[in-house]
């Protein structure tokens, strides 16, 4: 169970038992809605009701309510308490009883099939043999169908198991009859076949064809279904599944292994080659790479070392790690994960509710039409027999399953494969008003740059000291140094090709707003800012750095100056790609930030930006967005920061970094968990590829019906074709929803009209 508080309501989830169609979600809704305060989203592909509900309405209250509709409910249980391993042998046991089912009926009803549809193979008493093979597929076959339908007729509701019910009810009573009472039993009897309402032959017309299939069709047909609804929820099972159970912890009593339950933060765990990081955590010692693909998306093995963050479930692939826990259960990167994926799942696109309103009708529509049907025939004099196969064909034909499945498939294929590319979603709204922005304001420190001071380039003097040389020296200067530079220097020198670590310090000083100095191996080391006269080389490379916004220092080594080192917020690799690819997608892409003017331009000039506000504050940030949506724009903004936060909240759609902070994350409605801000054009091309699908599905499900039930209404559909049309219909919706789950993002065409200005910058 899920229950968190929203204002003064309660969130609770709700697993619901025995839907077959989009008329059980709207029936399970409506009446969860008769409770006080109580509103209610009804999946129909998870099974899966989520209420929000005042304090006061207890969540057995729910059960109750889901149960009085006819329909069998349950709070879910905890993880921890075995429910996924119960949950998925029950699911497995209940296939297995599903497929034996339809086995059984498979060979009961072929023969019937083929004796009713080829007059040449009818033998001496070949009716009473197909009766004697047709009573148990009319009765033990079609049993779950009976069930439901007494259930609902128990409650006053009508489902497509009632449908199916009444037409396999009709078609094996009519056949008993003839058999009795018609003289269909007479020895000799033969039977001609169409494919559309025929009564050649009065009372002796059989329907044993019609009892059989409509059962081995719609069971067949659900099976299918099962099996792609449930290939539609994978991703989210495999992000389950990086969840580890254990964990090595490793404290004064030495080493031992506990189940990731009894973990707390603060905590030092071991993660060895080959293993998953049990949860989120730093690294305390050791280096390796670790491989985050299937939490980020990231095909690139990522380095870490002494300090780095580690995300729960990735898969260290090189040395052994000491890792200190910085946050357990729902509140590491993964459950959040989960968490966003199964919530965005729960939702409804505006086309689907449209579709379960529909649906609400649906079925006493159909009765009502089968029953006009029936006496229309009946009225205009035609043959019993022919209006009889009309009704019936008019009963099975009618399908509010694909209705019910056109956004729910998609919508969870699309949130799992988005989950894989590290793509997170909030709900089908999102994806709706994704398609929809054609203008993204973007933030530049953390968005568009990597949010950290990194050596952008190092420029050393021809000598006997020589780079490598001269940055290590700088580097155990700066070691003691807590500046952001500093730390950048130190971490560039660390990750030279020289073995070992960097030499040792003394007579370490700092000298405010200049740099610091001090003694490494003999040598008197000087880093700070830049002054004076500068050698040729170094002028050059200072003038560069200060077009480029970048902060320069200088390392001086016995009073010479031997390097000069641009520090700076480097642009990310993927930026200026991304930036190209939104302009062709028709986005106009806006820069705003709070730093300065120089390093703004410079980040603009790099990536091809025209639009750019520098020194933003949050509520310059959120009124900039308030104007662009005045002017008639569909705005997204991207950040990562707690300036952020207002902009985020004021765009039609906010975007957060995944590396952002919580606050960002929070007030966003999509979040790139890939820290990449590439990932937003696969976002983008991603809800454009989930919201035709949708459409498809939707167009189908109702083109479906338009065309079907006026053609069995006037005769043109045999029960048998109507019974595997809407077995069909449901199957196709599934199918062309599990698509999403191996799409991949394309090249988008087009033409950015912009030139390649700024691409080295982009990538230096």
């Amino acid at each position: 169970m899920a229950s968190e508080p929203t204002a003064s309501l309660v969130v609770t989830d709700v697993t619901v038992g025995g839907m077959t169609c989009a008329a059980c979600v709207r029936r399970v809704e409506r009446k969860l809605a008769r409770l006080a305060g109580v509103t209610a989203t009804v999946n129909l592909a998870t099974g899966l009701a989520r209420v929000s509900h005042p304090a006061a309405v207890a969540p057995e209250d729910l059960v109750t309510a889901v149960e009085q509709a006819g329909y069998q409910a349950a709070l879910p249980v905890r993880e921890d308490d075995g429910a996924d391993e119960e949950t998925g042998e029950a699911g497995i046991e209940e296939a297995r009883r599903e497929r034996e089912r339809i086995v059984v009926t498979a060979l009961l009803a072929l023969p019937v099939l083929v004796l009713s549809m080829v007059p040449a193979l009818q033998f001496r008493n070949w009716q009473w043999l197909c009766f004697l093979l047709a009573a148990p597929v009319a009765v033990w076959s079609a049993w779950p169908f009976h069930v439901r339908a007494l259930r609902g007729l128990r409650h006053s509701t009508a489902t497509m198991d009632t449908l199916v019910s009444l037409g396999v009810v009709a078609s094996f009573s009519w056949s008993v009859y003839a058999l009795f009472l018609g003289g269909a039993g007479e020895p000799g009897m033969r039977m001609s076949f169409s494919l559309r309402t025929s009564a050649s032959e009065g009372m002796a017309h059989l329907y044993l064809e019609a009892a059989v299939s409509v059962p081995l069709f719609v069971l067949t047909g659900r099976f299918l279904e099962a099996r792609a609804r449930r290939g539609t929820g994978a991703a989210l099972r495999s992000l389950a599944e990086l969840a580890a159970r254990k964990a090595s912890v490793r404290d004064e009593h030495g080493e031992r292994s506990v189940p990731i339950e009894q973990v707390r933060v603060g905590q030092v765990f071991v993660v060895r080659p080959g293993e998953r990081v049990a949860t989120d955590g730093r690294v305390t010692e050791g280096s390796s790479a670790v491989d985050l693909s299937l939490v980020t998306g990231e095909s690139e093995p990522v380095e870490v070392s002494p300090g780095s963050a580690l995300v729960g479930g990735a898969v260290n692939a090189g040395g052994l790690l000491l890792v200190e826990a910085t946050a357990v259960g729902a509140d590491t990167q993964l459950a959040r994960i989960t968490r966003l994926v199964t919530e965005a799942q729960a939702g409804k696109a505006r086309a689907q509710r449209l579709a379960d309103t529909v649906a609400g009708v649906f079925v006493p529509v159909v009765l009502a039409i089968a029953v006009t049907v029936l006496g229309f025939w009946l009225g205009a004099g035609a043959d019993p027999q022919a209006a009889f196969t009309a009704c019936v064909a008019v009963l099975v034909v009618a399908c509010p399953c694909a209705l019910g499945l056109a956004t729910p498939t998609a919508l969870m294929a699309a949130t799992g494969r988005g989950a894989q590319l590290g793509v997170l979603v909030s709900g089908p709204q999102t994806l709706e008003a994704l398609q929809h922005v054609d203008t993204v304001v973007l933030d530049k420190t953390g968005t568009l740059t990597t949010g950290h001071m990194t050596v952008a380039k190092v420029t050393a003097l021809p000598g006997t000291l020589g780079q490598h040389a001269v940055m290590r020296l700088a580097g155990a200067v700066e070691r003691g140094s807590e500046h952001p530079i500093g730390r950048a220097v130190t971490a560039y020198a660390d990750r030279t090709d020289t073995p070992g670590p960097l030499p040792h310090v003394t007579d370490f000083a700092a000298v405010p707003g200049h740099g610091v100095s001090g003694r490494v191996a003999g040598r008197t080391v000087e880093v700070g800012a830049p002054d004076g006269d500068l050698p040729r080389a170094l002028a050059e490379a200072l003038a560069e750095a200060e077009e480029a916004a970048y902060t320069p220092v200088l390392v001086k080594v016995d009073g010479r100056a031997e390097a000069l080192v641009a520090v700076g917020d480097l642009v990310r690799p993927g930026s200026y790609r991304a930036v190209d690819r939104l302009r062709r997608l028709g986005i106009r892409p806006v820069l705003a930030t709070g730093d300065r003017t120089a390093p703004a331009e410079a980040v603009a000039g790099a990536l091809g930006l025209d639009e750019v506000h520098a020194r933003c504050t949050p509520e310059g940030k959120a009124a900039l967005v308030r104007d662009l949506r005045k002017q008639g724009a569909r705005v997204a903004v991207v950040g990562d920061g707690v300036n952020d936060a207002a902009a985020l909240a004021a765009a039609d759609l906010g975007i957060a970094m995944g590396s952002g902070t919580d606050v960002a994350i929070g007030a966003a409605d999509l979040t790139l968990a890939r820290g990449d801000i590439e990932a937003l054009v696969d976002a983008v091309l991603l809800a454009r590829r989930a919201l035709g699908t949708i459409r498809a599905n939707l167009v189908w499900a109702f083109g479906y019906n338009v065309v079907t039930v006026p053609l069995a209404m006037v005769g043109l559909l045999d029960p048998m074709v109507a019974a595997a049309a809407m077995s069909a219909s449901s199957v196709l919706v599934v199918a062309n929803s599990l698509r999403l789950r191996t799409w991949q993002p394309s090249p988008v065409r087009g033409r950015s009209h912009r030139g390649t200005r700024g691409v080295q910058a982009a990538v230096r």
